[in-house]
């Protein structure tokens, strides 16, 4: 074998045999933040890093230093995240060792990914998709000399996790360039192989036709490097998956918090395996001697004794550190366009996000759209999406699988190679499958990663009550959504407004969600004609943020006067109460438009405008969004109330029932707003 790549290869694992030896005599210093080490797992993932170029993406699970050390990281810089320090090149003291996020010209490109284990599966993925897509736009990869490949590295442990299924059913699917590495060292944490997995990763792969497996000694370095050569020109050239199973063993505690001798039975047999010795025997047998193999090994613990001692004395994050790079810089600060163009028609609120999406897609050529049933035969089941496929083409307006967590997770691979994808959930009830990713993975990168990675998409979620739609398609989730940091979230109560804010949804590069009341697309619920709009023209613009007083009263002190804070369903409760009741004059209402950001100087100073104030939700009031809000305006206009501030949403019950004399008692109505209308006024 070539004994550059051999000595490379060496010099590698010598590295980071060192660091973990470091980290082992420096427990007590080094422990103070949880590590994982590549100790057993060198070889695999050497062999693995030293391949990878520039254009490449990969995406390393927590114990794969040794690849982070082959793709041209120093000792020091993981050093540095070891010990939580300022200069973290990853994620600035933010998230645990070996978690990296790297945006680096002259390496392989490392998004931001969590450690929920086999969570990067599904970003890894809609990489690939990313990379498949844009090879049939006319510019492809014709400046690169060899077209990227996505490297997903991962435990055998979390291939049991069902979102690996999900991930691999697309690579194989979709035939997409995406190499999965399974290192296997047949443990959990304390849980071994036989107790939790019927069959290993390559086994397991079987079951997905179109995505070739082998099954490698992960400690033999020859075979390693050369067998996933042979991968890897494969998927560079044929563009379709694999998976590479090696096998190796874990020679250093699960965690520095987890430590082997509490539950490993298996201690002796494991050294046996061990690929330090092994490699050292082969550069005997390719002419290096004995004083050479010594010289790169002394060289390695020089380097790392001395970077330790540098990260050490590395300056620490500073407080102010903290508050940086929850999101990434927005273009759109102001309200701009035509919102009511001379001669335009009145549309239904669907047709205004149809239209935005079209217009969009029109301008865009990386903008894509895909979900559940938004493909060409139906065009989304409220038909949002009708006609796009035909018009832009299959390859980008899709339908994917039954798969909440592929669709919104998905978004952040597809994020990170330059696209603008819009996803949809068929009903906000659909969400929970997708909120591992959405909470874990979407909402935290730019933050995690410093600011590198910021995730640009829009998830749409139709929700509410509309039609005895019953308990699994009338759920209200926005308080569970508006409780995950790092999310920008819409919920406009009119075409107008929703059109306004997918443009700048588009725009924006960190990810959005949109809560699209269903009962208000048609507006055939009675009440809400004032949903429709006139459309506003191509370059209209409604910035997150702005909040809309959408009916205003003055100041008076001779009488009663009432705000209503409330958004979607909800305003046009709001505004059919005011109406029937007459009191137009003494109630201003305000439309939120979003719920982060959250446009608190216009609430509050309604609020203390009128002295008195009703939140109006659709969701179960208790532990709600609107029941936090209400305490927050108490908080802040506590001198200037007349009346506690009060909330009415739906009942608190557990679920919306099917029948629909159940379903009006569950939720609000302008009756029931009506009433607590005057109870406010006369308090």
């Amino acid at each position: 074998m070539n004994k550059n790549i051999l000595k490379k290869a060496f010099k590698n694992l010598v590295t980071a045999k060192s660091m973990t030896e470091l980290y082992e005599e420096n427990f007590k210093v080094v422990s103070k933040y949880v590590h994982a080490t590549s100790r057993g797992h060198e070889v695999i993932q050497t062999a693995v890093g030293m391949q990878l170029l520039p254009q490449d993406y990969v995406y390393p699970y927590y114990r794969d230093d040794s690849i982070l050390l082959a793709i041209g990281m120093q000792p020091k810089d993981l050093m540095l995240q070891l010990l939580a320090k300022r200069d973290d090149p990853f994620s600035g003291g933010r998230t645990y060792y070996s978690h990296p996020s790297l945006r680096d010209d002259d390496k392989p490109k490392i998004p931001h990914q969590s450690s929920a284990t086999g969570m990067q599966a599904i970003p890894a993925t809609g990489a690939a998709l990313g990379f498949s897509y844009i090879e049939k736009k006319e510019s492809g990869f014709k400046k690169v000399d060899k077209a990227p490949v996505v490297v997903c590295s991962l435990g055998d442990a979390s291939v049991t996790e069902g979102e690996i299924a999900e991930a691999l059913q697309m690579a194989a699917l979709k035939q997409l360039p995406i190499i999965y590495v399974v290192q296997d060292n047949g443990w959990d944490i304390s849980a071994n192989a036989e107790e939790t997995r019927a069959q290993d990763a390559f086994e397991y792969a079987k079951g997905f036709h179109g995505l070739e497996a082998i099954s490698i000694d992960g400690t033999d370095f020859e075979e390693s490097y050369t067998e996933f050569k042979k991968v890897l020109d494969t998927v560079r050239t044929e563009r379709r998956p694999f998976l590479v199973h090696a096998k190796c063993p874990l020679l250093n505690h699960h965690t520095s918090g987890v430590r082997m001798e509490f539950y490993r039975d298996d201690l002796e047999e494991s050294k046996l395996r061990d690929p330090y010795p092994k490699l050292k025997k082969t550069l005997l047998e390719n002419g290096f001697t004995e004083k050479e193999i010594h010289q790169i090994e002394a060289e390695a613990k020089d380097i790392v004794a001395k970077d330790y001692v540098e990260a050490l004395a590395a300056e620490d994050p500073r407080p102010e550190d903290l508050f940086t790079h929850d999101f990434a810089p927005t273009p759109i600060t102001e309200e701009k366009g035509e919102r009511s163009p001379k001669g335009a028609e009145k549309v239904v609120m669907v047709d205004s996000a149809l239209f935005a999406i079209e217009e969009l897609m029109k301008k865009h050529q990386e903008c894509l759209l895909y979900g559940q049933d938004v493909g060409g035969r139906l065009g989304g089941v409220f038909r949002e999406a009708a006609t796009l496929a035909q018009k832009f083409g299959d390859h980008r307006v899709f339908n994917t699988p039954i798969q909440e967590a592929f669709i919104v997770g998905s978004t952040v691979g597809m994020s990170a190679v330059g696209l603008k994808p819009i996803v949809e959930v068929q009903f906000a009830d659909y969400i929970w499958p997708g909120l591992n990713q959405l909470f874990t993975e979407v909402s935290r990168s730019c933050y995690l990663s410093n600011g590198k990675w910021p995730i640009s998409m829009i998830l749409r979620v139709p929700i509410g009550a509309y039609g005895s739609g019953g308990p699994y398609h009338s759920s209200s989730v926005e308080s569970v959504v508006t409780n995950i940091r790092g999310l920008k979230i819409a919920y406009p109560s009119n075409g107008a407004d929703l059109k306004g804010l997918l443009k700048a949804a588009y725009y924006d590069p960190n990810p959005v969600v949109i809560f699209e009341h269903k009962g208000l697309y048609w507006s055939k619920v009675p009440g809400t004609k004032g949903a429709t709009s006139v459309e506003p023209a191509e370059d209209y613009v409604l910035p997150f943020g702005k909040a809309w007083v959408l009916q205003e009263i003055w100041p008076q002190d001779e009488q009663e006067t009432l705000s209503i804070i409330t958004y979607g369903m909800g305003v046009h409760w709001a505004m059919n109460a005011s109406q029937e009741l007459g009191l137009q004059e003494q109630i201003e209402i305000v439309d939120l438009r979003t719920l982060h950001p959250l446009d608190e100087e216009t609430i509050m100073k309604s609020v203390k405008k009128c002295k008195k104030c009703l939140v109006v939700t659709e969701e179960p009031s208790d532990n709600s969004f609107a029941r936090a809000l209400s305490g927050k305006i108490q908080e802040h206009c506590f001198p200037n109330l007349d009346a506690p501030v009060m909330t009415i949403g739906s009942e608190n019950m557990p679920a919306i029932p099917l029948n629909s004399t159940l379903e009006q008692t569950m939720i609000p109505s302008t009756e029931k707003v009506k009433v607590k209308i005057d109870e406010l006024l006369n308090y």
